[in-house]
């Protein structure tokens, strides 16, 4: 049925849809015939513009257009496809396109396509992309769903979106029973949700057998995809051009120097195209940009402007995909330098580039189990330099795919690629902190999905320190199942800690504080990247924010004098001139926004109280506390010697407060601080901190956690200060850990 569906040769649409399909046509009049047949858009019933056809030709330039019917013939025949291609081969637009030809072939009866991307910024532009070449409108026939974002309606018919947004949609809908297609692209970047979703997809299909799976991935990983699904069919992609790679094993031990040399050799060159440069860190990333800016006003203006791109992949940045229009209107030739890190390599969307240059090592979690400071045990990332993969390697080597006469400038030898590179990129399911994760697995487990084959086991050690950790926030109850609180918790779409402290905020009456609170932290960074010199200023405008009780009560009053702006600016540009004359982030201030409107959307949903704001007030300053400490009890840290090295509380690492910090800029160290981050790489920095009382952790902090502490004068000290705590205090303590969760409130906050 589906096959004759396809087939069929008096189908106006399957012609549209098989354009070679005119090429077989026996003579040149029966073509045009064709072609005058096939003006209707199917997707949307109007005429075809003239922008379609000029984009489809670009389409069938594609390396992988040629495989169409061969990839049409396999999604007929099977269940599962696996797409193997290079990076500018084309799959991750075209093939989620031919699958809702497909689904449309046979009338949406099993629902429409979903495609997931690991980045954001992707998962956007391919939609707005693929909109343009279906010549269908973004948002309605095809949108993306992000977090905190969703642009699709009830009858979009290919969405793109996020793997973790795929992966929550299935707390609510567990075999997502409105896709007849679900195609996971980026498979090689090895995330979590990914992994996630492979091994609960495998139950699902068996669940659904109408239901088809497309996995796409680089051609690294098809071994082990193999492995893991068995003898399914494959579709194989080559990139058209040869890439010239050299070696330059002499500038490893001076990297940084190298790359700014090469930069400007190219430059000097008068050899056009744009530059990437894959850096370690984005700490190199922001020591070069600083560096080219000074450098390049001085170079012969003959040879064209440098433009420097800081493209940072963990932040909610845009995608590099110059303006050809801009490229027209400027009268001077302008050279593109991107500089960015390991993940960046799916953002860079331009056919311009013309040289890479790669490092060869990244600043990431270490793979080693014994050597991982991010561990189960003190909770806090560790960043260490190491080499990439040589399947990454490989990766920013195709980004040269679609030029014809592409460089690749390696510093490092053949050698060291052979001898010091994985084969693959470590799965992150391996490194990462897993409570999320564990939630996520205990929340589908009510559904039935609690199984789950990992293409790649985590670490035994560092899944029972995320059921311990959720045991500690309550989300667990006696037999291990979710609790209620556990249950509301994965609700909310943030860290399992945020999320408690936004359930006890409730109880303290400051659930406004702690929306903005949670909204700034999960947004990114607010203060924006400062050019060399502007420090001084910057803080002199910083200051007018800080407030004394500590970083997160600093984030609010950011956030309130946003909001306040926002609301008096005559226009959206004044807005921006504010955020860019205070040196903060205008962009992720907005992000902060919709982040608190979705959050307080889900407050309503599931009928939890909240109160009206009292910012300010004593009060409020305590109860706001007492809600941070109710999920970060575990991120304590003090101060030992009074001069701002603060030990952490469940480990001997010691750390300093971030510069930016409130206390680092008036120079009052606090004795106790909670914090919301720590992380350890050159500097071992505290990040978001507030100052709190031992008292109070005491009466909020678990018992049982506090006993498992290790021996430490922090806890001698915390063990007086408990011995002093009156009788009374006690009771009151055990009665607010039995009311923690009243039965009238667990019948008000059903979970929809």
């Amino acid at each position: 049925m589906e096959a004759a569906a396809l087939e069929c040769p008096n189908s106006s649409s399957e012609k549209r849809y098989f354009p070679e399909s005119l090429d077989s046509s026996d003579g040149d009049e029966e073509g045009v015939l064709a072609c005058e047949d096939l003006e209707l858009n199917p997707f949307d019933g109007l005429p075809y513009s003239s922008r379609y056809y000029k984009l489809l030709k670009e389409r069938e330039d594609l390396p992988i257009w040629k495989e169409k019917y061969s990839f049409m013939e396999k999604l007929l025949q099977s269940q599962i496809v696996i797409v193997s291609g290079d990076a500018k081969c084309g799959k991750s637009s075209q093939v989620p396109q031919w699958c809702a030809e497909y689904c449309l072939s046979v009338h949406y009866q099993h629902g429409g396509v979903v495609c997931t991307q690991v980045h954001k910024p992707t998962a956007v532009q391919l939609a707005l992309r693929v909109a343009d070449e279906m010549d269908v409108n973004i948002g309605h026939e095809v949108g993306y769903v992000i977090p905190f974002e969703n642009c699709c309606t009830s009858e979009t018919i290919l969405r793109y979106c996020t793997d973790d947004m795929l992966q929550r949609e299935m707390m609510s809908n567990p075999f997502l029973g409105s896709y007849g297609v679900i195609i996971l692209d980026d498979i090689h970047e090895r995330s979590i949700a990914t992994d996630v979703l492979l091994g609960l997809l495998k139950d699902v299909l068996l669940a659904r057998p109408e239901l088809k799976l497309i996995i796409n991935s680089s051609p690294h990983l098809i071994n082990k995809l193999s492995s893991y699904y068995g003898n399914v069919p494959l579709i194989q992609v080559k990139n058209k051009h040869p890439v010239e790679v050299v070696y330059l094993s002499g500038a490893q031990k001076e990297s940084f120097e190298s790359i700014l040399r090469l930069i400007f050799e190219i430059h000097h060159s008068g050899e056009k195209g744009d530059i990437v440069v894959f850096l370690a860190c984005e700490q190199d990333i922001e020591k070069a940009y600083e560096i080219v800016c000074q450098e390049g006003p001085n170079l012969n203006p003959d040879l064209g402007e440098l433009v420097v791109v800081p493209l940072y992949p963990k932040e909610k940045c845009a995608l590099f995909k110059p303006n050809d229009e801009t490229e027209k209107r400027c009268p001077v030739y302008q050279r593109r330098v991107v500089l960015t890190a390991s993940s960046g390599e799916s953002l860079i969307c331009s056919n311009t580039v013309k040289f890479v240059i790669d490092v060869g090592v990244e600043r990431r979690k270490p793979l080693s189990f014994r050597s991982k400071v991010y561990n189960p045990r003190i909770r806090a990332d560790s960043l260490v330099t190491q080499p990439i993969s040589q399947s990454q390697a490989e990766t920013r080597k195709q980004i040269l795919g679609a030029s014809p006469s592409g460089k690749l400038f390696c510093l490092y030898s053949e050698e060291y690629a052979s001898r010091d590179m994985r084969p693959l990129k470590p799965a992150e399911m391996q490194e990462a902190n897993l409570t999320s994760t564990v939630l996520f697995m205990k929340r589908v487990d009510i559904a039935g999905l609690g199984h789950c084959d990992f293409m790649n086991r985590p670490a035994p050690e560092s899944l029972m320190q995320a059921l311990e950790d959720l045991d500690y926030l309550a989300a667990l109850d006696n037999d291990g199942n979710l609790s209620e609180f556990g249950i509301i918790m994965s609700e909310f779409p943030l860290d399992p800690q945020l999320s408690k402290s936004i359930l006890a905020s409730c109880e303290f009456d400051c659930v406004d504080e702690m929306l903005t609170i949670a909204a700034m932290v999960t947004a990114p960074n607010c203060f924006s990247h400062l050019p060399r010199g502007a420090e001084e200023a910057a803080l002199s405008c910083w200051k007018m924010f800080l407030h004394p009780d500590g970083d997160h009560f600093t984030l609010i009053n950011i956030y309130k004098a946003y909001q306040d702006t926002t609301l008096n600016a005559a226009s959206e540009h004044c807005v921006e001139k504010w955020c860019h004359d205070y040196f903060l982030n205008c962009s992720a201030l907005r992000t902060a926004e919709v982040i608190r409107a979705e959050l307080l959307e889900i407050i309503k949903r599931i009928e939890l109280p909240y109160t009206e704001p009292a910012f300010g007030s004593e009060e409020n300053t305590l109860n706001i506390k007492k809600a941070l400490l109710s999920g970060y009890f575990m991120q304590i840290a003090r101060d030992v010697d009074g001069s701002g090295n603060y030990l952490m509380l469940t480990h001997k690492q010691v750390a300093q407060l971030h510069p930016l910090s409130c206390y680092s800029v008036s120079r009052k160290m606090p004795e106790w601080v909670l914090f919301h981050k720590f992380s350890i790489a050159h500097s071992n920095y505290i990040r978001i901190a507030s100052e709190i009382a031992p008292q109070l952790f005491m009466q909020l902090a678990p018992q049982y956690y506090f006993s498992n502490l290790p021996p430490s004068e922090s806890k001698d000290i915390l063990q007086q200060v408990m011995d002093h705590l009156s009788p009374i205090s006690a009771t009151k303590k055990e009665q607010k850990m039995c009311d923690k969760c009243p039965e009238a409130t667990e019948q008000r906050c059903t979970v929809q």
